[in-house]
């Protein structure tokens, strides 16, 4: 069978393109906090290579045959949720299941059928391991995967009776124990069920050494990764590809992998292994996996919801700072989670495809509730071309008109402008072109860089509308570049003239023909002030400006 790109679950060198999990990991790291008798936490976002890494680390432990590893996942034990005995039973389960499949080895199976009754729920765990690490003739490993999938006070005894066992290590209990999950442990915030109180992980496991990560692929590793399909298939990839992988994902394994598998496995074209891999393609590929919402992509989408996540993201979306309520553990959660990095120039969103699908995810209703409103077609001029100032235009009226009702169903009401004028754009751009943004923390902007493809008759179809994967055919394109600027304290004369130079800063690394800027003055009551349209040089362009 033919290798494929891995977008689930663990790699298998038998079936995978992979990166070494062992090169993902600084192992020299972990062997000498191993020697060193110590407990610590490895974490990544999901779908990173966390598992891949851990079992690949059992099996170097093993090789090598100093210590004897056993990696468990403890996932299955998250449905007790706050019920210790159940939790734990799951738990003696994953060992058991996890032991024989190692070393053929049933010591777990005995505490499996009666370690409850004998020990309890709330010490169990300490006492089986303590047991399992006196019969064992080498010195034991542990490693834990999703650790923090478990909830309330299961999560709080299994870090408790670790805890309880560590002075008995290395004899007693084992020598050293790796908990992996997305999140650092010192974000484990537990409600304990007796008393409801707040216990942070950090405080139930103080034993924690240190803390690592799974490191995001590098720019060669993207290449190494693509070139492995090359020499299993003879499949070539333009070298602008390996760019643009880089520009839409940072190195974030599954997007890696998961744009390489859209564009070599479900392409119709890309199947064809005569065919080379394009730039275009690989857009299409993009364009492809947000529309589709896969689980990794959803799961993201839905931290959204939570008020820690918002306080971090709403002010990157509006170009502003951080405020005072923004916590530094709501800052590393994101991290942790994979939605941020922190580059020369500040904390940015993680990657060109998470600065499209969060504010498409957050007017994903509103450009739904606009389909009605706004038909297909209107927009399009007689030669093909997007009719940008009609466009504005009527979403400037519309704006004025429903502002106050629509800006209040966004859970992030202070991006609110931003995210109505994405709604409006990316229902009408949907008709077959492509919105690219950028804006961070501190920008003062947000950036919009449309692509419409002007479409040759023989791809039109009977609505004169083009399929998105036909894209990659059309040479010729329309390019609009829209910057948005929120007015606040500033006069409106210096949100203009840095709307001008910033605009034309962003046009230049573009290329675009057309550019516009918009400008929200949420401090002005008086709608006939806020409304105009105006035309503006800076230099040798012309920009079109519009008062919202």
């Amino acid at each position: 069978m033919e290798k494929f790109f891995n977008t689930a679950g663990p790699v298998r060198e038998d079936s995978n393109y992979m990166i070494d999990p062992l090169k993902r990991i600084n192992k020299d790291e972990i062997m000498m906090l191993i020697e060193q008798k110590k407990y610590f936490v490895l974490h990544a976002p999901r779908q990173t290579g966390k598992t891949s890494s851990l079992l690949a680390l059992q099996n170097y432990i093993n090789n090598e045959g100093k210590y004897k590893c056993l990696y468990i996942n403890i996932e299955t034990a998250q449905t007790a949720r706050s019920d210790v005995s159940r939790g734990m039973k799951a738990i003696l389960s994953a060992l058991n299941r996890a032991s024989f499949l190692t070393f053929k080895d049933d010591f777990f199976e005995e505490y499996l059928i009666d370690g409850i009754d004998r020990f309890g729920g709330d010490d169990v765990l300490n006492q089986v391991l303590s047991l399992w690490s006196l019969h064992s003739e080498k010195k034991v490993i542990l490693l834990i995967d999703e650790i923090d999938a478990l909830i309330g006070d299961t999560l709080i005894s299994v870090l408790r009776q670790l805890r309880a066992g560590y002075t008995g290590r290395p004899d007693a209990f084992p020598q050293s124990v790796i908990l992996c999950g997305v999140r650092d442990v010192r974000d484990y915030r537990i409600f304990s069920d007796k008393d409801q109180q707040i216990i942070t992980g950090g405080s139930a496991f103080n034993i924690k050494a240190t803390s690592l990560t799974v490191g995001d692929f590098s720019r060669q590793d993207i290449k190494t990764l693509y070139e492995e399909h090359t020499k299993e298939t003879g499949q070539e990839f333009e070298k602008d590809v390996y760019d643009l992988a880089w520009e839409y994902t940072t190195g974030q394994p599954w997007l890696v992998n998961a744009l390489a598998y859209e564009t070599c496995f479900e392409d119709k074209v890309g199947r064809d292994r005569s065919k080379t891999i394009t730039t275009h393609m690989y857009e299409a590929a993009k364009r492809n996996l947000i529309l589709r919402r896969d689980t990794h992509i959803d799961q993201l989408a839905d931290k959204l919801k939570e008020d820690r996540v918002r306080r971090v993201i709403e002010p990157m979306l509006e170009g502003e700072e951080f405020s005072e309520n923004v916590f530094n553990t709501d800052i590393e959660y994101c991290k942790d989670l994979g939605l941020i990095k922190k580059t020369e120039d500040g904390y940015q969103i993680a990657n060109a495809i998470y600065r499209e699908i969060i504010p498409r995810e957050l007017g994903y209703m509103t450009q739904l509730s606009l389909e009605s409103k706004f038909k297909r077609k209107w927009y399009v001029n007689d030669d093909g071309t997007l009719n940008m100032e009609k466009l504005l235009t009527t979403f400037q009226q519309f704006f004025r008109e429903h502002s106050e009702s629509w800006l209040g169903r966004f859970q992030y009401e202070e991006a609110g402008p931003q995210l109505l004028l994405q709604a409006f754009l990316q229902r009408i751009i949907n008709g077959g072109g492509q919105i690219d943004r950028e804006y961070g923390l501190g920008k003062k902007r947000t950036d919009l860089y449309i692509r419409w493809p002007i479409i040759p008759d023989r791809f039109k179809n009977k609505n004169n509308d083009i399929p998105f994967p036909t894209f990659y055919n059309v040479d010729e394109l329309q390019r609009i570049v829209i910057e948005i600027k929120l007015k606040h304290k500033n006069s409106f004369q210096k949100v203009i003239e840095d709307g001008l130079e910033q605009t034309v800063k962003y046009v230049d690394k573009t290329g675009a023909k057309d550019a516009y800027l918009i400008i929200f003055d949420q401090e002005n009551d008086n709608w006939e002030e806020r409304i105009f349209t105006r035309t503006e040089h800076f230099g040798q362009h012309e920009i079109v400006v519009y008062g919202m």
